[in-house]
């Protein structure tokens, strides 16, 4: 049913249609209040087919991955989930899920566009989490990183 599985590890050379997507250990994004960034070290790599990357729009080159902290984006995104962020897309679509930072601290939320040029951010555990409401004046010191396209959780 699920086809022939093989196992690989650093070692094994990359399909025909595999891209390897750097995961940032070192940086988190928050799903709470805020987390402030880290340096940039890469650890190890997630593979991702090209041909899956391409149906989405996502350039391999663009495609990056980091761990979660925090329980603001739970039950969807739980704490230390891993997520795979297309920073060529910083484009807002309402409701969709962004990697922010806002104001030198890395967030994951839910962003809507408010009328005059103002922000909304969303959590999923809303009940811990209100929505957060920003004029067009302090949504300046928001910055999309990118559009995240892909989450995995380990339990």
């Amino acid at each position: 049913m699920l086809g022939n599985i093989e196992p690989w590890d650093s070692e094994t050379g990359l399909d025909e249609d595999e891209v390897e997507v750097p995961l940032f250990t070192e940086v988190c994004l928050s799903a709470g209040p805020g987390a402030f960034p880290a340096p940039e070290v890469t650890g190890p790599k997630l593979r991702f087919a090209r041909s899956t990357l391409t149906r989405k729009g996502i350039e391999p080159i663009n495609a990056a991955c980091a761990k979660v902290e925090g329980n603001s984006m739970e039950p969807v995104l739980p704490d230390s989930a891993t997520i795979g962020v297309d920073t060529g897309n910083r484009t807002i679509k309402d409701g969709d899920m962004y990697a922010i930072d806002h104001d030198g601290m890395l967030r994951v939320k839910l962003i809507y566009r408010l009328p005059g040029g103002g922000l909304r951010l969303r959590s999923f555990n809303a009940d811990e989490y209100p929505d957060e409401h920003y004029s067009k004046e302090e949504s300046t010191a928001i910055t999309i990183i990118g559009r995240v396209f892909w989450y995995s959780v380990l339990r």
